[in-house]
């Protein structure tokens, strides 16, 4: 019988008590000042000290509803009516400023209601950033665009540092945990496209464990992912972000982690970071130093 999060309970590695220090509080109620938001604050994310120490925060933009529906996720799906909030432009460049930021991860819900699928939008935010601080690193955490390639490029052609699309799972449980819009064959292409056109910008992806998935299609995900270029990898547990979310199959001890961490580095990733509490952007100024040295190189 499959076990659920229902009669598993949370080991002790998960249950750290989220950061509350002086500066986090005191840069939390700045930002809150300003009307500006970070997906770390609002996710109550338990590594945003660590992130915000190193100069490095997540920001999310074209809205708060999403045109899918994921079984994992808990932003609200809806239409959005093909409404884009020009300020967002404004925001990024603020928070880069209050926050003294050096590295700055964009992500976005994702917006099938547009013909582009938010592409230019992203363009502008990230183009923006650039222009005004050239020497602030992007990453983007980008939908798939529908595998639409024009979209794809006019993301690509702004000039961010790292592109990252998250595979999320195994083929096997794709279909039971992401959108029916969104497939795992998809979202390798997309991966492809961008390391194939575009060499000189390192691609990055990210693994959920503990959906119900076996050691044998972690590692054959991985070399799916290899085998279309990705640089970087991520691989975290996965938590219910509410009820109505799919369920929690096993929690992963950290030595699997570091099991897993390092058959990914035997598969020749770049750079891999692995555990209970990664996520996709955890600590991405960690990369920093490899990816500066090894964009020179290429």
């Amino acid at each position: 019988m499959e076990k659920t999060n229902r009669c598993i309970g949370k080991p002790h590695f998960l249950k750290s008590k989220i950061p509350s220090g002086e500066n986090v509080g005191i840069l939390s109620q700045k930002l809150k000042s300003l009307n500006l938001h970070t997906v770390c604050e609002e996710a109550k994310c338990p590594n945003r000290h660590e992130c915000w120490d190193n100069k490095t925060a997540t920001m999310m933009i074209l809205g708060g509803i999403c045109t899918r529906g994921c079984r994992f996720c808990n932003v609200q799906t809806g239409n959005p009516h093909q409404i884009i909030d020009q300020s967002e432009i404004d925001s990024a460049i603020k928070l880069v400023e209050t926050m003294n930021l050096n590295f700055i991860v964009i992500t976005s819900v994702d917006r099938d209601d547009l013909a582009d699928y938010g592409a230019n939008h992203f363009a502008k935010v990230v183009q923006a950033i650039k222009n005004k601080y050239p020497k602030v690193l992007v990453e983007v955490l980008i939908p798939d665009f529908n595998n639409c390639e024009s979209s794809m490029q006019v993301l690509a052609n702004s000039g961010p540092f790292v592109i990252a699309h998250n595979i999320e799972t195994v083929e096997s449980l794709t279909p039971n945990v992401r959108d029916k819009r969104a497939s795992y064959q998809k979202s390798l292409q997309v991966l492809k496209f961008y390391h194939s056109h575009y060499p000189l910008i390192t691609t990055k992806s990210s693994i959920m464990l503990g959906l119900g998935e076996t050691k044998e299609e972690i590692i054959q995900t991985m070399k799916d992912l290899k085998q279309v270029g990705v640089d970087i990898l991520t691989l975290g547990q996965y938590l219910m972000p509410s009820k109505k979310s799919i369920q929690v199959n096993k929690y992963y001890e950290p030595s699997e982690f570091e099991e897993l961490k390092q058959i990914a580095y035997q598969l020749n990733f770049k750079f891999v970071a692995a555990g209970p509490l990664v996520r996709s952007s955890y600590r991405a100024s960690d990369y920093m130093k490899y990816l500066e040295a090894d964009h020179v190189a290429k």
